[in-house]
């Protein structure tokens, strides 16, 4: 019956895309197929990040290659985590689909987010890298109905055959949104804000583990949940992100 059901796919699948051509992730027109899912209009401001890349955050850097380059930010806010990826900058398409995902109820996109940011991360990744998103609190989640970075690491750990922890992490404290806050005042807002799920625990010991967001600004999120993680005996901790805001040149 399987192989049955593998032959009767592909004909159904080529019926669909007939039916139902695909289109564009951000503004919802007509694309040819392909793996980006992004119009032609949407496409030139999507900005992924390839090249050279700050290793500590992912931040984009003139040059090629380079892979043990550090950018001014990570100088002047040394990060506690091993290594950092993001998949594109956020702006301009980037912008819009983190929006969407995040408020505008579109989980559907997730598994196309996710897989950017699973090629993003493969250079973060071993065998028994432990994958974990960034909490929400409660109220949050109530609010929203899922946690967009815990729906990305569900598939940054299938794509990686990785052990995903969706509540390795706790947010045991409501904190205002970080938008429109100076530096000091995120790392102030997410002071111990965050813990580890005792029921998870004793899986940590010593595992690397790979922290999933969607977005990084200041990495102040990032920090508090990376010194936590350290406090309970896991490491290395990695951070890999669908996004990193960096300053307009």
């Amino acid at each position: 019956m399987g192989m049955q059901h593998r032959v009767l796919a592909a004909p159904m699948k080529a019926a669909l895309r007939l039916l139902y051509p695909p289109q564009c992730l951000s503004c919802g027109d007509p694309v040819a197929t392909g793996q980006a899912q992004l119009c032609t209009k949407c496409w030139p401001d999507a900005k992924f990040i390839q090249g050279c890349a700050c290793n500590s955050c992912g931040a984009p850097l003139p040059g090629q290659t380079d892979t043990d380059v550090i950018c001014d930010d990570c100088l002047a806010i040394p990060r506690p985590w091993q290594a950092g990826r993001a998949a594109m900058v956020y702006g301009g398409t980037g912008r819009q689909l983190i929006l969407a995902l995040k408020h505008g109820d579109r989980p559907d996109l997730a598994p196309h987010l996710g897989r950017w940011l699973a090629e993003a991360a493969a250079p973060l990744t071993t065998g028994d890298t432990i994958v974990a998103p960034v909490p929400l609190h409660l109220r949050r989640l109530l609010k929203r109905k899922y946690n967009q970075a815990a729906l990305l690491a569900d598939h940054v750990a299938r794509r990686h055959r990785l052990l995903h922890i969706p509540d390795l992490l706790l947010r045991g404290r409501h904190t205002p949104a970080q938008d429109h806050r100076g530096v000091l005042d995120r790392f102030a807002n997410i002071a111990g804000a965050l813990q580890i799920n005792p029921r998870c625990a004793g899986r940590i010991a010593g595992r690397p583990v790979l922290l999933i967001d969607d977005v990084m600004t200041s990495g102040a999120t990032l920090a508090a949940a990376t010194q936590v993680l350290q406090d309970a005996g896991a490491g290395p901790i990695s951070v890999a992100v669908l996004a990193r805001a960096v300053k307009d040149d």
